[in-house]
């Protein structure tokens, strides 16, 4: 199987006010691995069930050069965040389910660190990364999905510029359960918010 790479693209990394979105590395496997476990029950109650191995460097080299692959084939879009100031992983990013034709869209997903959440680094993070998916990947519609009960999730959506569509039931398996999903988009030709960033 041949092995991708995404390091020197021209339109990465991604900058941000403050921060800025590059695809993961091995360099950042113990920094991600003491992010995720240090807010494993911040995040649990919002994510899919972490795999029994998902924090071991095993797991991690898999995470990286699926990731690559899916870069490359133009199937899915997956970023980590830093602080621009000091380098600090802050959490991740991804356009996943990228479809063309006639569709042109992707599903935003995301993640942040407990030591980080509140702060407006993911609404920021967020603006960055869909004016380059707008921009330079070309997508006419981005997709995003929130459990109804995540009040700080809808807010940074919302905030971001995204419009609540509908409702989902049984929409995604979120730590173990069906939940219901509130569905939310955002298209590009959308007047983009003005008003600037607070905490999400």
């Amino acid at each position: 199987m041949a092995i991708f790479s995404v390091i020197g693209r021209r339109d990465l990394p991604i900058r941000g006010d403050g921060l800025y979105l590059r695809a993961s590395e091995m360099r950042d496997y113990l920094e991600w691995a003491e992010l995720r476990e240090k807010s494993r029950s911040f995040l649990t109650p919002w994510e899919p069930l972490w795999p029994i191995d998902d924090l071991t460097r095993a797991s991690f080299r898999y995470r990286v050069r699926r990731h690559a692959e899916e870069m490359a084939r133009d199937e899915a879009y997956s970023f980590f965040i830093f602080r621009e100031e000091d380098d600090a992983l802050m959490g991740g990013l991804s356009f996943g389910h990228v479809r063309r034709g006639v569709s042109q869209a992707a599903t935003l997903g995301y993640w942040m660190g407990e030591p980080y959440a509140g702060k407006g680094h993911m609404t920021r993070a967020a603006r960055a990364a869909c004016a380059y998916a707008f921009e330079k990947r070309g997508f006419h519609r981005i997709e995003a999905a929130c459990l109804p009960t995540n009040e700080p999730s809808k807010r940074l959506l919302e905030r971001v510029g995204f419009k609540q569509e509908g409702y989902a039931r049984s929409y995604l398996n979120i730590n173990g359960q069906w939940r219901d999903h509130l569905l939310y988009a955002m298209l590009e030709t959308d007047p983009q918010p003005i008003n600037p960033p607070s905490p999400a």
